[in-house]
């Protein structure tokens, strides 16, 4: 099996070439409904940590809207340090965004934290067992075993599927992942909502 290095540089060589090749008006339209599946599978949980996106990550922010109309409470994560802890912010579209490491965007501080029943990530690569390949620095994976009640659903433009990703037993597999084209559940079951 190839490492995850490896791995990684592939799945951002062919996510970057598909985003670069992707009309830019499905590129614009891309993620902006929420689709009823997903909204089935969200139901009643009330507080979804969304994130901002990074170059060509799917564009998470653009389901804000969406699940706001709904009366979802949003947060966005906040990374502290380099050692994977990362925190979620009550966050509102309309709000201001404050420069973070690695490139990321976060809430300020006095938005307040959140403790979130829905996480919704970025992923480098996914599978069918839905296992994720993140950037390898853990913030994703320290926060799904901390919040290990929250339903863990990935992001993900369709090209980023792959036959299957490598896993290390710390890894926790994702409930299901949206793409640009679909919803695609796991064959493991959801926490109780």
């Amino acid at each position: 099996m190839t490492d995850k290095q490896s791995l990684r540089r592939e799945a951002r060589e062919r996510r970057r070439g598909f985003v670069a090749a992707l009309d830019p008006l499905a590129h614009r339209l891309a993620f902006k409904v929420l689709p009823t599946p997903l909204a089935t599978l969200i139901g009643g949980r009330g507080t979804i940590a969304l994130y901002h996106a990074v170059d060509d990550e799917a564009p998470a922010q653009r389901l804000a809207h969406a699940l706001a109309a709904q009366g979802k409470t949003l947060a966005l994560p906040c990374v502290l340090d380099r050692l994977g802890s990362m925190e979620f912010r009550r966050w509102h579209p309309d709000d201001p965004l404050l420069s973070g490491p690695f490139g990321t965007s976060h809430p300020a501080a006095e938005n307040g934290l959140v403790v979130p029943d829905v996480i919704i990530a970025p992923l480098l690569a996914f599978d069918s067992a839905m296992g994720r390949l993140g950037q390898g620095g853990g913030y994703y994976d320290r926060s799904f075993a901390r919040h290990d009640t929250a339903l863990r659903i990935g992001l993900a433009w369709s090209v980023q599927q792959m036959a299957q990703v490598p896993v290390d037993p710390w890894d926790l597999p994702l409930h299901a992942v949206l793409t640009e084209t679909s919803l695609i559940e796991g064959p493991i079951e959801g926490p109780p909502a």
